[in-house]
């Protein structure tokens, strides 16, 4: 099938991408309906991507997708998790008040299913500069790892953390091994997200926890915001998971629930504040321009954010162990 068949709808983009043909990353299904176009609104990148609902199980994935060699190029120095900027002026603390809440917030979470000691192994998956793994090592002393397959990381502290570069599946882990292994906003990056889950079925030990943290297809958000929504994030996000699918794909690979949550550590405030950016202004989110009207915006929404945990912002998260097949 030619790269214009695969399209439902007309879009543009530049002639050296190159798409390749995706079955439904769920069910396997071939067969589907058109259901957005998205783009690459936070960095103002070229290109229109198309989005699609398995007929079968009602996935929504990314298909055609991006190739595998050029999805790089898109998480340069200009994608938020990899930005390296400190200096905010006048606003530095409080911009290091912000990042480091997130770390928190993470922290926060897991410690309600992980009881951390010097002996505690942790994964995390896409774990970018490692600042999540750095923050456990420092309160808890816990044993850290972390895979990504952007090249060149470097951050204070770095060197601390046992570091695999490149896919997840791919990388040679022992067994049965780590005692948590977390995934912040990367299974919706994911290629081969069934590959990843055995794979963590794999290293996590019989007793451990994995926890997801996913952007939540059915929440006010993408509701108020359509293909500006922030989660949609093309073309790195290659699934939209709603709260249904999400469970099912756990438990279809050998998971096992142990607590959902319609929240998760990263700010609904953000998606919020992006999706109207990028509806009411367009795309290429500038932090040097936003970072004043951002924290103001923040302010001013408080009352509301307070209740960000039962009002389905933005985002869920799985807590989950695999189930034992002894």
């Amino acid at each position: 099938m030619s790269k214009e068949n695969l399209f439902l709808k007309e879009v543009k983009n530049p002639p050296h991408y190159k798409f390749e043909q995706v079955n439904c990353y769920s069910c396997g299904s071939d067969e589907y309906d058109f259901f957005l176009i998205g783009e690459e609104d936070l960095t103002g990148k070229e290109g229109e991507f198309q989005y699609v609902k398995c007929k079968s199980c009602e996935m929504v994935y990314q298909n055609p997708r991006i190739a595998v060699e050029q999805i790089k190029e898109f998480y340069d120095s200009e994608y938020l998790a990899h930005r390296k900027k400190k200096n905010w002026g006048i606003l530095t603390p409080l911009f290091e008040w912000a990042m480091n809440k997130h770390d928190r917030d993470k922290e926060k979470l897991v410690s309600k299913h992980i009881n951390f000691s010097n002996k505690t192994q942790v994964l995390d998956v896409g774990c970018a500069v490692g600042t999540f793994l750095l923050h456990l090592n420092k309160k808890h002393n816990c044993q850290i790892s972390g895979v990504d397959f952007k090249e060149g990381l470097d951050y204070p502290g770095f060197d601390k953390i046992d570091f695999h570069e490149g896919l997840f599946y791919e990388q040679n882990l022992d067994k049965n091994k780590f005692d948590l292994i977390t995934m912040w906003h990367f299974l919706e990056h994911d290629y081969d997200p069934v590959k990843t889950l055995n794979k963590a079925s794999e290293v996590l030990k019989k007793d451990g926890k994995l926890i997801i943290e996913v952007p939540r297809l059915d929440s006010f958000t993408f509701k108020l915001f359509g293909s500006k929504w922030p989660g949609v994030q093309a073309p790195q996000h290659t699934i939209l998971f709603d709260k249904k699918r999400f469970v099912k794909m756990l438990e279809d690979n050998g998971f096992r629930t142990v607590k959902y949550r319609s929240y998760g550590a990263f700010p609904p405030y953000f998606y919020i504040f992006a999706g109207s950016y990028f509806k009411l202004i367009g795309k290429g989110l500038n932090l040097n321009r936003i970072i004043f009207p951002y924290f103001l915006g923040q302010l001013l929404l408080f009352p509301m954010l307070i209740f960000q945990k039962v009002l389905n912002l933005s985002m869920q998260t799985i807590v989950c162990e695999k189930i034992s097949n002894e």
